[in-house]
C-alpha cells in the first residue's frame, strides 16, 4: 500500500510543477529516479534494520534517511512550485494552501518519528495512547489526504492547459510502473524474510525454543 501511494502521488506530483516549458524534461527525469528510488528505499530499509541491536542509533538514522530522501526526491517538481517558481507561469492557484498543509503533516511526520516524543519526556504516561507511533501515523494518514486533494483539485482547474501541453499517459507512466515498482518491493521483501527463516539459531533462541517445546509436553 505504501509503495503504490509512493509511486502514484510521485506520478501526479510531477505533473504539476509550473506551467513553464521544462516541464516535460523534469517530469521525465523525476518520474525515472523515483521509480529507482522505489525500490532502493524498501532494500535499504530492510538492510539497515539489521545493525538495530549493535547500534540502535546509527540504525534509526539509517532508517529515517531510506525514507526521507526518497519522498524529498519525489516531490521536487512541488517543492520547485511552493518555494522557488515565481510569474505568471507558477501555477499559484488556490492548491497552494492545501499542499502547505500536506508538507507540513510529511515533516511532523518524520520529526515525530526520529524524536519518539512525547513518550521521552513523560515515560510511561504514553504507553498505551499518545505515543510517537501513533501520532505519526495520523499525521502520515491526514497529510496523505490533504496531499490527494490537493492533487484532485489541481487537476480540475488545470485540465484545460494539461491537456493541450501534456501527453496522455502510457500504461508504464502509471499502472506498468507501479506495478513492476510493487513486484520489486515485494521480491524484495521475500528475500529478506526467507533470510531470517534460514537464519542458523542462536544458542539463546535454541534454549527458548527447548523450553517451550518441554512446557507443551509437560
Amino acid at each position: 500500500m505504501e509503495v503504490s501511494e509512493r509511486e502514484g502521488s510521485q506520478r501526479f506530483s510531477s505533473h504539476f510543477p509550473s506551467d513553464g516549458s521544462g516541464h516535460s524534461r523534469l517530469t521525465i527525469r523525476v518520474l525515472a529516479g523515483a521509480s529507482c528510488l522505489c525500490v532502493t528505499s524498501t532494500n535499504n530499509g530492510s538492510c539497515f534494520r539489521f545493525p538495530e541491536q549493535e547500534s540502535p542509533n546509527m540504525s534509526k538514522v539509517l532508517r529515517i534517511v531510506a525514507f526521507a530522501y526518497p519522498y524529498f526526491f519525489d516531490n521536487i517538481p512541488l517543492f520547485y512550485r511552493l518555494f522557488i517558481c515565481t510569474g505568471e507561469g507558477c501555477a499559484h492557484n488556490e492548491t497552494i494552501p492545501i499542499h502547505y498543509r500536506h508538507v507540513t503533516l510529511a515533516m511532523l511526520t518524520g520529526f515525530l518519528f526520529a524524536t519518539h516524543l512525547p513518550e521521552r519526556l513523560a515515560p510511561g504516561t504514553f504507553d498505551y495512547i499518545g505515543h510517537s507511533h501513533q501520532l505519526f501515523h495520523i499525521c502520515a494518514v491526514i497529510g496523505t489526504h490533504f496531499q490527494m486533494k490537493a492533487l484532485i483539485k489541481d487537476m480540475t482547474l488545470r485540465q484545460a492547459w494539461l491537456t493541450l501541453h501534456t501527453p496522455l499517459p502510457s500504461f508504464m507512466d502509471t499502472i506498468g510502473a507501479i506495478s513492476l515498482a510493487l513486484l520489486l518491493n515485494l521480491l524484495i521483501i521475500a528475500l529478506f524474510s526467507l533470510g531470517l527463516y534460514w537464519k542458523p539459531k542462536t544458542p539463546e533462541a535454541k534454549n527458548q525454543h527447548y523450553y517451550t517445546e518441554k512446557l507443551k509436553v509437560d
